[in-house]
């Protein structure tokens, strides 16, 4: 099981220090100051979903930094010392609290004025059995916690509620217009085009919303499975329920007990297909798949895009996750 790695604050602290003076010795403050030259609003991203909303958002007016890397599963990224002192260089640093571990607590001693935190701008929720999810009739036990503690709704973590908002449109949009406010609040002189940039991304997502609405609205099952439980907002949204493999982290290994019941769940609920990610490892979707006689396929959580990513962009890359649940489901 990858287990993730926190940083003491204490020691967290001491790092950023460490990094500024990193900076200094490197000629990282006069980067910086490059950057200001530009007239540009400096924004930094933590991962793939916020470094989308800024560049859509901002523009020609802003200069994105992400500190996820295409190909890095971002739930367990480290921060070099140089990227933790970039953050204090930011004139706004974009996160999702409860993504990345590591981010957070490098956001914190940042201190940059303006810190967005896309998960205080829409309502997040936890999607689990204890917590109100999605229970439809497979016996008293059906859908509940193994011995190895896994949930068949689990969505989120045992510490709260569960992060991945941007894989529901709607949510998403709400974070659109929280960054867009909070773009104009950074950089009053191009406030009338951030609002303006931001009008139009919230229009493709309700697009996209509808899309997905129709799309999924007549199936012959309702069921997926899926390696990571990333998307009980996706699935709450259309009417459908998620079993996940594994619980929020991609890389947990499910139990003996738990692979059991996916195998009565797919039975049962005439499941299809098995879908795998790009980020994280395929090999239990795959044992799984074979071992019932299902097939295989990607949906994307979109945390980052790779050349194995079908599309070039969010909005590419959900249509193919909204075909692909199509096809899975035996849209009509």
């Amino acid at each position: 099981m990858n287990v993730r790695r926190l940083i003491p604050p204490t020691a967290l602290a001491g790092t950023v220090a460490l990094g500024l003076v990193t900076l200094s010795a490197c000629g990282g403050i006069s980067d910086a100051a490059d950057r200001k030259a530009d007239g540009k609003l400096d924004v930094v991203a933590s991962f793939y979903p916020m470094q989308f909303l800024a560049e859509r958002i901002g523009g020609g007016h802003v200069s994105v930094d992400t500190l996820t890397r295409p190909g890095v599963e971002p739930h367990d990224l480290e921060l070099k010392p140089r990227q933790i002192g970039r953050l204090g260089e930011a004139d706004v640093v974009l996160y999702l609290k409860g993504v990345q571990p590591a981010v957070d607590d490098a956001v914190q001693q940042a201190g940059v004025k303006n810190t967005v935190d896309a998960a205080t701008l829409t309502k997040l929720e936890e999607h689990g059995t204890e917590a109100g999810g999605h229970e439809h009739g497979h016996g008293d036990e059906a859908h509940g916690s193994d011995e190895a503690g896994h949930e068949g709704h689990d969505h989120g973590s045992e510490a709260g509620a569960d992060p991945h908002v941007w894989l529901d449109p709607v949510k998403y949009a709400e974070v659109a217009k929280g960054v867009g406010a909070a773009f104009a609040k950074a950089d009053p002189a191009h406030a009338a085009d951030y609002r303006k940039n931001t009008d139009a991304l919230v229009q493709r997502l309700g697009a996209l919303d509808t899309a997905f609405e129709t799309g999924l609205r007549n199936t012959a099952t309702r069921t997926f499975i899926t390696t990571h439980a990333a998307f009980g907002y996706l699935a709450e949204r259309y009417g459908l329920e998620q079993e996940g493999i594994s619980g929020i982290d991609p890389e947990a290994e499910p139990s003996p007990a738990r692979i059991r019941k996916l195998q009565d769940i797919a039975k049962q609920d005439r499941v299809s297909t098995v879908f795998f990610e790009t980020l994280a490892s395929d090999k239990t979707a795959r044992t799984l798949a074979t071992d019932t006689g299902l097939k295989t396929d990607v949906l994307d959580p979109l945390e980052g895009i790779t050349d194995r990513s079908k599309g070039a962009d969010y909005l590419e890359v959900m249509q193919s996750n909204l075909a692909a649940l199509q096809k899975a489901l035996g849209a009509k």
